[in-house]
């Protein structure tokens, strides 16, 4: 079934990003696996193109342009690169909205040509040790000294730790009898703020992904971020963003992974005939399909009510556990079509096979999401 989502000038912006893809991305898959990370030299690349921050205002590097479906465009493509990464979705998805609606001025004028001329790699740190998906239980704080704050705790699994500029931090800071919490921003340097070494993951291993320590780390008053005691309400507002994100990575994927598997389905041999000619092969493309068909034209209306501002929490946690769901499932039926070769890092299908298992669990457990569906279903 043919899509609508998307425009002539969202056609020509993806023929531009994938040129940069197959000139700068593709090539170095391997060598990013290896070494744990993306090159800083392809950010600043593919900043200096525009690919970086154009929501933000012409003034601070960006476009002004605000579109959810280019970030999408981004997303589908870098998918179907093969690189396995989170660069542009977590800094223009995820970090974006924070520093473009939360910051004031004077914050702007320091950071945002910075980030968008790839010199500021920005991380998001929520998540802790003991609070995952349960972000009202962090327990890293800020505590007020006259102009600055001191700052302890952990955050762990956090995306661009290891080299992040710049980590936008969820801390407690007690207002509120003691429940309100703030986001601060701590820029790499600060004494007392030691990123930490990749962590050693399944998958994703061109992603770095690490634990920010703190220790008395003093931090300027003047880096919060939003109104102080509210960090958990901005962070609230800005995860259905996040979590339709990872949707149309999921679903993405799922259609790039069962084209993978159609190619290879109509040329393997197998007892004198191709696989595809076997009707138990087809009955599974069948299905794939379809259920690919039907979930694309969901995650298209969510990226489109994103679009109007009426995207709800429960729509976008919706889209993001069956998205993922269904990834997971055509990828790892896919795999079972290649055979042998599907389990061989050689082929594309293993790397995407392992790299699909954290988006079941990242930017909520889909656990998470099914209850928060179901409460707003049965409190209508």
């Amino acid at each position: 079934m043919r899509r609508s989502l998307y425009t002539p000038e969202h056609d020509a912006f993806r023929s531009a990003f994938r040129a940069l893809l197959d000139r700068e991305a593709v090539p170095n898959v391997d060598k990013w696996e290896q070494a744990g990370t993306v090159d800083r030299d392809f950010i600043t690349t593919a900043a200096e193109s525009g690919f970086l921050g154009f929501e933000f205002d012409p003034e601070y590097g960006g476009l002004g342009i605000s579109d959810f479906r280019y970030n999408a465009v981004m997303t589908e493509e870098v998918v179907r690169s093969g690189m396995a990464g989170d660069t542009f979705s977590m800094q223009n998805d995820i970090i974006v909205p924070y520093l473009r609606d939360l910051t004031t001025d004077e914050q702007k004028q320091r950071w945002l040509p910075k980030f968008t001329r790839g010199e500021c790699v920005t991380a998001l740190a929520m998540t802790e040790p003991g609070a995952g998906s349960d972000l009202a239980s962090i327990r890293t704080s800020a505590v007020r000294d006259g102009d600055d704050l001191i700052v302890n705790g952990t955050k762990t699994f956090i995306t661009s730790g290891a080299t992040c500029d710049l980590a936008i931090v969820l801390v407690r800071t007690g207002e509120r009898d003691g429940r309100g919490t703030s986001f601060v921003v701590v820029e790499a340097g600060t004494p007392g703020f030691e990123r930490g070494r990749p962590m050693h993951k399944i998958g994703r291993k061109a992603q770095d992904t690490a634990e920010l320590v703190f220790t008395d780390c003093r931090v300027p008053a003047a880096n919060i971020i939003g109104e102080p005691g509210r960090g958990f309400g901005s962070a609230i507002a800005n995860l259905p963003r996040e979590r339709l994100s990872i949707a149309v990575s999921g679903v993405a994927s799922a259609a790039h992974v069962l084209d993978l598997a159609l190619d290879h389905v109509r040329s393997r041999v197998a007892f004198g005939a191709p696989l595809a000619d076997l009707q138990s092969v087809r009955m599974a493309i069948a299905e794939m399909h379809t259920d690919i068909q039907v979930l694309q034209h969901y995650v298209d209306g969510c990226v489109e009510a994103l679009g109007r501002g009426d995207l709800t929490a429960d729509d976008a946690a919706g889209a993001k556990y069956k998205a993922t769901d269904l990834q997971w499932d055509v990828v790892d039926r896919c795999l079972q079509l290649f055979g042998g070769y599907g389990y061989m890092e050689e082929y594309p299908i293993a790397r995407i096979w392992r790299d699909a298992r954290i988006q079941r669990i990242y930017g909520g457990a889909n656990e998470v999401m099914k209850d928060l569906v179901g409460r707003a279903v049965v409190t209508r």
